[in-house]
């Protein structure tokens, strides 16, 4: 819910760094709560999607390269001129398994050692775009790899039937 409270402009208003409007191509981005804003080491902002019917990584096709490219672009240009901060100094990328389910793509800086980011678990954005040009149902058809804590639901439901 506070996902939508965001993108509604209900809760964290004040903290949005940029916005695209645009339904259907557009999004909001905003300091990631880890982060305090204060120094530029650990910069850490979240993309958040208009569009309700994206929930991960698996959802994407051809159809939302407009979408995804907006985000890079205007996420890197938004960045920059806030917090002046290059594009070449940033890692972007999507989580797979996400920790919740609303298509969002992280924004760190590049020697930042976040949560999530290591290559197991984070799927660049760029890389995302290029492998959807390819293949619009890249993502619906690859294997991928996620590693799980052995105290998560999931991973319990991979034990029960046999696949841990």
């Amino acid at each position: 819910q506070w996902v939508y409270n965001i993108l509604e402009k209900k809760a964290e208003a004040d903290r949005i760094v940029h916005e695209n409007p645009d339904p259907s191509n557009g999004f909001v981005l905003v300091p990631d709560l880890k982060w305090n804003q204060n120094q530029l080491d650990d910069l850490y902002l979240i993309a958040l999607v208009h569009r309700r019917e994206l929930k991960s990584l698996r959802d994407l096709t051809a159809e939302h390269l407009p979408l995804l490219r907006n985000v890079l672009q205007e996420g890197k240009e938004a960045i920059a001129k806030r917090f002046g901060v290059p594009g070449s100094q940033l890692r972007i990328y999507l989580h797979y398994q996400p920790s919740y389910h609303h298509l969002h793509v992280h924004f760190t800086a590049l020697g930042y050692d976040a949560p999530g980011s290591s290559v197991e678990r984070a799927h660049l954005l760029a890389d995302v775009i290029d492998n959807l040009a390819m293949d619009s149902t890249y993502y619906q058809k690859r294997a991928l790899t996620f590693p799980l804590r052995a105290d998560e639901p999931l991973f319990k439901k991979f034990q029960e039937a046999g696949k841990v």
